[in-house]
């Protein structure tokens, strides 16, 4: 058979059932092969870094391959943000990518593709000869798997075409194994538990799976219970549930934190933001328990290396050999301080045409399906979204591992893709919409996907403004006369509702309710009154 069907066919046997991409030349066939000769679904993008943080939002979702084709040259160049979004994120995902004809040596797109990727942290991987370019496909999904990044599989475009005899080549995964500490390294650290008086548990991402247990460790310990920003809502309902750590958390929350003279890291990025620039590191005071050593800040105390769930239950055996007692860290007062911190406060009064975001977002959360996932794309309004806007632990996916703003429409149309039992809720600046959103906002609608769009609209780049203002400068540079958003939403195929005031966010649990196919809801905020990022 020809390449273009076998390559098709492996991907089917690799289980992959979803494809996003941008077909050209040199990769067009392939898909062509996938959809109709192998059941495939292939989601086309409208531009290829769309395609790409679309494979990220399924990685990162599933913990399954994003899969994304696109043909050479600019195709190619335009996916390197978002490669380097799924390094950062560890997000395993498969970029097929065309490649010039090997004999087409004056080709206008022809550029070297490896050393285009290679700095973005990817791996890459070459069809060597048609012949290999099966076994040459196994290695590149089996890196993506294992090395928890995305991998390039590099395809001449002239190969596509050539006959090849079609034959199975197995991954050869290892067998999924849980890492188990060291039990001198656990009484170690149980040593250090019995000698703190006011203990912290922070969770992160790799403690998802973990709850009960690092509870119970909690627990145990008299210890409130923190979360990393992508853990939230981990804990959430728990009474000494503290939410998010670091520049995030509540006035309670840091007081609280900052007061710790112990804190337990369970599969934490303990980065910047969760540990508020470091100090959470200051005098060794972290436990930090991860499987990967090497990912552990050099100022954190004690490394314990292990899965997040084996370890929390030897720590809790640990502590019971010793007989150690549950610190009374835990009181009805701190219960009541962090339920305060969760009141909402009195409005403030804003610019005419615009609500208070974080009435407005509150508002959302009530009136959005409770069957959510949430996708929030990167700006400053996250410093008011990620307080206020919650869905179920696991269900909730962050496409700023880079910086990057505008990567959340692709992201959140990869994640429908991966779980279309829930209603996607992408979360937005205005800039980041207009950055990135527009053009996959059709993908969407083309798709029928059911998605929500939350336009946090305060007119121009508000991190900048900020940045102006503070510094005494024309903050004006950073505003732009967007065009009427919920009108572009409706122009796309969709749906658009523009929250002006009090009237239309009472209106706006109607709309939800009544919608159709993907809706944009665009709040107009006001620029002076968005809380800004640290």
């Amino acid at each position: 058979m020809k390449l273009h069907a076998a390559l098709a066919r492996a991907l089917a046997a690799h289980q992959v059932d979803t494809m996003f991409g941008l077909i050209g030349d040199a990769n067009l066939f392939l898909v062509h092969s996938f959809v109709h000769e192998y059941d495939g679904k292939y989601i086309g993008a409208a531009h290829e870094a769309g395609a790409t943080v679309m494979g990220f939002g399924y990685a990162d979702l599933t913990g399954r391959p994003g899969v994304v084709t696109v043909t050479h040259g600019p195709a190619l160049t335009n996916t390197l943000t978002g490669l380097v979004e799924g390094v950062r994120g560890r997000a395993p995902m498969l970029l097929i990518a065309g490649d010039t004809a090997t004999g087409s040596r004056g080709n206008i797109q022809d550029i070297a593709q490896r050393d285009v990727v290679l700095p973005t942290g990817a791996g890459f991987e070459q069809a060597r000869t048609p012949e290999s370019t099966l076994d040459d496909l196994a290695v590149a999904l089996r890196r993506a798997i294992l090395e928890r990044r995305p991998v390039v599989l590099n395809v001449p475009s002239d190969f596509m075409l050539a006959d090849v005899e079609y034959r199975d080549v197995p991954l050869r995964l290892p067998q999924e194994q849980r890492a188990f500490p060291d039990p001198v390294a656990v009484a170690g650290a149980a040593a250090r538990i019995a000698a703190a008086k006011r203990p912290v548990v922070l969770a992160g991402r790799g403690a998802m799976n973990a709850r009960d247990a690092v509870l119970r460790l909690a627990e145990r310990i008299g210890a409130p219970v923190a979360t990393t920003l992508k853990a939230r809502d981990l804990f959430r309902g728990e009474p000494f549930a503290l939410g998010i750590a670091g520049s995030l958390g509540g006035p309670a929350t840091r007081d609280i934190i900052d007061s710790a003279d112990l804190v337990v890291s369970l599969g934490a990025g303990l980065n910047s933001y969760t540990t508020r620039r470091g100090s959470l590191l200051a005098g060794g005071k972290v436990i930090a328990v991860d499987t990967r050593p090497e990912a552990v800040p050099a100022e954190a105390g004690t490394i314990l290396v292990g899965d997040a769930g084996a370890v929390a239950n030897a720590l809790v055996d640990a502590v019971d050999l010793r007989g150690t007692p549950a610190r009374a860290f835990r009181t009805p007062e701190m219960a009541a301080a962090l339920a305060a911190q969760d009141e909402p406060g009195e409005s403030p009064r804003t610019a005419p045409g615009t609500v208070d975001a974080p009435t407005a977002l509150r508002r959302l959360d009530e009136v959005l399906p409770a069957r959510r996932l949430v996708v929030s794309d990167g700006g400053r309004f996250m410093m008011e979204s990620l307080r206020y806007l919650h869905t179920d632990p696991g269900h909730f996916v962050l496409p700023a591992n880079f910086g990057s703003i505008g990567l959340g429409m692709g992201t959140a149309i990869g994640a429908a893709a991966a779980d279309p039992t829930r209603t996607v809720v992408m979360v937005t600046g205005d800039g980041g919409f207009m950055h990135g959103g527009v053009a996959e906002f059709a993908t969407a609608v083309r798709e029928g996907q059911d998605l929500i769009v939350v336009v946090c609209d305060d007119g121009g780049y508000g991190a900048e403004h900020i940045q102006f203002t503070r510094r005494g400068l024309d903050p004006s540079l950073s505003l732009f006369a967007w065009p009427d958003l919920a009108a572009v939403a409706t122009a796309a195929g969709g749906e658009g509702f523009t929250v002006h005031d009090g009237d239309d966010l009472d209106h706006v649990a109607k709309v939800i309710a009544d919608r159709r196919g993907p809706l944009l809801i665009d709040l107009r905020l006001d620029v002076e009154h968005m809380t800004p990022m640290p």
